[in-house]
């Protein structure tokens, strides 16, 4: 079987991590293999450009700079977990990808989108998300959610969580503008409301899409008792 690869985006506090882990749990509860990533980092040597763009420490160097560091990280992400899962015929369920540039280093064209577009066609090649789930959450309500995991955690806010909530309101207008203009990638599903409703949209949308694969790993399971 193919491999799939399937992002997650959205703002701050949308509840990606949680959604990501419910959504590998049912895959692989029917027998799929799972990879769970994200981006920023996903390998060792992405990991470390993480720590050094969410710290802050590219942003005097402007937008362009970070764009740079986060396609740099993403083409060893790629290459070094992302591809050799796909090869495998793993889903792969990533916090982030090729979108979340588009949307914050893209934002207020900061960045021509031909130069964005460049990176991209340079990094991620034919390596592109089967299925984009956006998930769409007032940034007020998001901000106090990333706030709230903050402290449970005893972090600080990174570079894009400390921007101020203006910033956020055009950020969530780039993903609604990216998923619209994509429709056959992309599903704004939205994220405000309890975690067991968006997940039950999710698993709804991944069923439509992959139902074959579904399908045949359920088969596979039954056939090895």
């Amino acid at each position: 079987m193919a491999g799939r690869f399937i992002t997650f985006e959205g703002g701050e506090g949308a509840g990606k991590s949680t959604q990501i882990a419910r959504l590998g749990a049912r895959l692989e509860a029917r027998g799929l293999p799972v990879v769970v990533t994200r981006e920023p980092g996903g390998s060792p040597r992405a990991e470390r450009i993480r720590e050094a763009v969410l710290g802050g420490g590219a942003k005097p160097f402007g937008p362009l700079a970070e764009a740079i560091l986060f396609s740099a990280a993403r083409l060893d992400h790629l290459d070094a977990t992302i591809r050799p899962a796909l090869a495998r015929g793993a889903f792969v369920l990533c916090d982030r990808f090729l979108d979340s540039t588009r949307a914050y280093q893209g934002l207020d064209d900061r960045i021509e989108g031909n130069i964005l577009r460049a990176l991209e066609r340079v990094v991620v090649a034919g390596t592109r998300p089967d299925l984009t789930i956006v998930l769409d959450v007032p940034p007020k309500l998001g901000l106090e959610r990333a706030a709230a995991r903050r402290t449970e955690q005893g972090e600080g806010a990174d570079r894009f969580e400390a921007e101020d909530l203006a910033f956020h309101e055009r950020l969530r207008e780039a993903f609604r503008t990216i998923a619209a203009s994509e429709p056959a990638r992309c599903v704004l599903i939205d994220a405000a409301r309890p975690p067991d409703k968006v997940e039950a949209e999710i698993w709804h949308v991944v069923k439509d899409r992959f139902g074959s694969d579904l399908a045949a790993a359920t088969a596979r399971r039954r056939a090895h008792g």
